[in-house]
């Protein structure tokens, strides 16, 4: 961070504003049975608090809500209890469906946001429909990301009646974490109602300004809790986890697999306070249930980004947030063992986690490419983090990652500022990276070192929005556990955009416009990236949006500077209580990258998402892109991703998958070799049950198969089997 960024950044502590001092609602402690069974007969409600959802915060700007919602609020020693009543006129508009846990955000549902620390700097949300199905999320202040792959334990029960629906709503004080003082609590607290009809009304039981940076700012205050009782907060989870998968390399080859695996595990945490949760695993169960989403590009020469989806990584992956991703968990490929610990300080929040990784994993940067190795050794892990909260606004951070071999080892250590006040905020992260590698990896510097830098300014208002950033970093740097692909360049971007808002009973009720232009360089001054983008959008009736956008630049590949440009068109709606779908088609002169030759590119991609009664559900993605120059088609691929769900209960589950694609490219057009045709093909089928998010059970298949130029015809060349149980304990 340069001089004067600190200085801007320690001004900021004097001029930031005091928080305003709001009055609060005092929850009342009850003392009769509660049964979460979606009645709300139970004697115990008529000691709760109301809360009445009072506001529709979008579309309408704030307007009084269409529908009348009420919450209240009660705990009791060992939890807090939510229930709502959901008035709607037409019961039968009611949109509701049995889907898997996460997953029924386009449905009514309703549901609280909680700021337990009081803090507005993460927040708890835990939802629910109008059947029962669950939906919790962690949201960090700071990016506005929610993160639903955070599972909590809870319970919670929903049921249609002649007015509407009504949902309850257990929330174990074992499940959250608060700050461990004595007396009365305070926390921050946010009432929400999803009311999805010809447009998305979101109701709440405050106001919420547009163009606010601060979400939780505008909760509303809440006092109580000096009783609750967090128990042991001791989980124990053993995990069995058994496979068989065979692969074959040609169609008369012999099949080939390490025969039946059983791999048990066990996960333990423990909470010895509010504040702090420790986390242990011993031949942790990584394995992966469900399918990764179906990826290609073939106009990109950089590392494709495949999300987490393993539980151990996932739970409290936003303590390790920084601007510049140095931790992306899926490069620790196969763990041993890993012990993790987060939790609070009174003026912050902390997290580290160890593992020891069987498989190391690299991401290989580049100036204009990256891609993954594999060093066939094991290496220990460490990463930590430290965040400190200066005042309201201002908050200071440090991070520190390691990862290390017999001949091998990365380390990177950083500091990072964060500064909001109103409508700016200023965030910038400064890092240091110092790495070995074997000579056996071939690369060009065995020890690289290296910085990288960014600093971000962004301002936000109700209408207008601005956005600047410069970001450089070294050559030499390297982020082995993160997802770091480009070094080697410094780029600076300038944009920003405007809201138009129009009345909730107009066909279009927002339009906005945003454009922005970026510039690259190398390191050595060569320009890399000269760009200029626009994007006009619109929301519109049947939830629908839509809109265009154009890009042109000039773009250095192969040692000369090629012009590129595209348009597309977009949209997307949702015409009807479980339907939804959309599209986008792009087209423009886009680079050959094998050829190093310019033609005409095109992209489309069409999507959808449909449901049958209440349980029955098919997603289907399709996408094609394509590449004519000289006279031909230089590379035409086509990828198709096809699921089947069928929810028997809340519990239950039924899912197919189905994934392919298909890659066409002509030998005529390319100086160098290339593989001409393949295509490859999979599916996968999974039944489980799920008594909770720690107890479960999976059993299922998977199957595939692929072509190429070697093998003209298709053959079968992988399948297995496997089950997999996990029961979480509580003593």
């Amino acid at each position: 961070m340069t001089p004067l960024r600190i200085a801007l950044a320690l001004a900021a502590t004097f001029l930031a504003s005091p928080a305003f001092a709001q009055d609060a609602t005092r929850i009342p402690h009850v003392e009769g049975d509660i049964v979460v069974d979606g009645k709300l007969d139970d004697a115990a409600w008529s000691q709760a608090v109301p809360i009445d959802l009072g506001y529709e915060i979008s579309p309408a700007d704030n307007t009084p809500a269409p529908v009348k919602t009420t919450m209240r609020m009660a705990t009791t020693r060992d939890a807090l209890y939510l229930s709502f009543h959901a008035v709607e006129p037409n019961p039968k508009d009611i949109r509701a469906h049995l889907t898997d846990r996460d997953d029924a955000y386009n449905d009514d549902f309703v549901g609280v946001m909680l700021d337990t620390f009081d803090d507005h700097r993460r927040n708890y949300e835990f939802f629910v429909n109008p059947l029962g199905i669950q939906m919790d999320l962690i949201r960090e202040e700071a990016t506005g990301n929610e993160d639903d792959s955070w599972d909590g334990l809870w319970s919670s029960a929903g049921r249609i009646t002649d007015d509407g629906y009504d949902v309850e709503i257990r929330i174990p004080f074992s499940t959250l974490r608060f700050r461990d003082n004595p007396g009365p609590r305070r926390w921050g607290v946010i009432a929400f109602r999803n009311y999805p009809r010809n447009v998305r009304h979101q109701l709440a039981n405050v106001v919420v300004p547009r163009g606010g940076n601060c979400l939780l700012c505008q909760a509303a205050k809440v006092e109580g809790m000096e009783d609750a009782q967090q128990g042991r907060s001791l989980e124990i989870v053993p995990t069995l986890t058994v496979t068989d998968s065979q692969v074959r390399d040609s169609r008369d080859g012999p099949w080939h697999g390490e025969g039946v695996q059983i791999e048990p595990g066990v996960d333990v945490s423990w909470a010895p306070s509010p504040n702090l949760t420790l986390n242990a695993t011993i031949n942790p169960d990584f394995s992966q249930v469900e399918s990764d989403q179906a990826q290609l590009d073939l106009t990109s020469n950089f590392a494709l980004y495949v999300p987490e989806k393993r539980p151990f990584f996932m739970e409290g992956a936003d303590y390790f947030n920084t601007p510049f991703q140095v931790l992306y968990t899926r490069q620790i490929a196969d763990p041993d063992f890993g012990v993790r610990t987060t939790g609070r300080t009174g003026s912050g929040a902390f997290g580290a986690f160890a593992a020891r990784d069987s498989i190391t994993q690299l991401l290989v940067p580049g100036v204009l490419g990256s891609g993954f190795d594999v060093l066939d050794e094991p290496t220990d892990v460490f990463v930590g983090r430290y965040r400190h909260d200066l005042n309201a606004g201002l908050s200071l951070g440090v991070i520190a990652t390691a990862r290390h071999g017999d001949d091998y080892r990365n380390d990177v250590a950083g500091v990072d500022g964060r500064w909001q006040s109103g409508k700016n905020t200023v965030i910038a992260q400064l890092l240091r990276s110092t790495s070995e590698y074997p000579a056996a990896l071939g690369f060009d510097d065995n020890a690289p070192k290296g910085n990288a830098f960014r600093a971000e300014y962004m301002y936000d208002s109700r209408n207008i929005f601005l956005d600047t950033w410069h970001e450089q970093i070294d050559p030499g740097f390297r982020a082995d556990l993160g997802f770091i692909g480009q070094v080697g360049y410094d780029k600076s971007l300038l944009g920003g955009g405007y809201n138009w808002y129009f009345d909730k009973d107009s066909k279009i009720t927002k339009v906005q416009f945003y454009s922005d232009f970026d510039i690259t360089h190398r390191f050595d001054g060569q320009l890399l990236e000269r760009e200029l983008e626009a994007q006009l959008q619109a929301n519109g009736p049947w939830q629908s949006n839509f809109g265009i956008h154009g890009l042109t630049r000039a773009r250095f590949w192969d040692g000369q500077l090629f012009d590129e440009s595209y348009v597309d068109v977009f949209g997307s709606m949702t015409p009807r209580s479980g339907v939804k779908f959309g599209g986008k088609f792009r087209t423009g002169p886009q680079i050959d990258l094998n050829a190093s030759r310019r033609g005409q590119g095109r992209y489309i991609d069409v999507y959808g998402n449909f449901a049958f009664g209440r349980g029955l559900s098919i997603d289907t993605d399709l996408f094609q892109q394509s590449l004519r120059r000289d006279g031909g088609t230089a590379f035409e691929a086509t990828v198709f991703d096809l699921r089947f769900g069928w929810q028997f209960d809340p519990r239950q589950r039924l899912r197919i998958a189905v994934q392919g694609s298909n890659v066409d490219k002509d030998q005529a057009l390319y100086v160098d070799p290339v593989e001409e045709r393949s295509r490859d093909i999979g599916a996968q089928l999974i039944y489980s049950y799920k008594v909770n998010p720690r107890t479960a059970i999976y059993a299922g298949g998977t199957v595939g198969a692929f072509l190429d130029d070697e093998n003209r015809d298709m053959f079968a060349s992988e399948r297995g089997l496997f089950v997999k149980l996990s029961y979480g304990w509580q003593p």
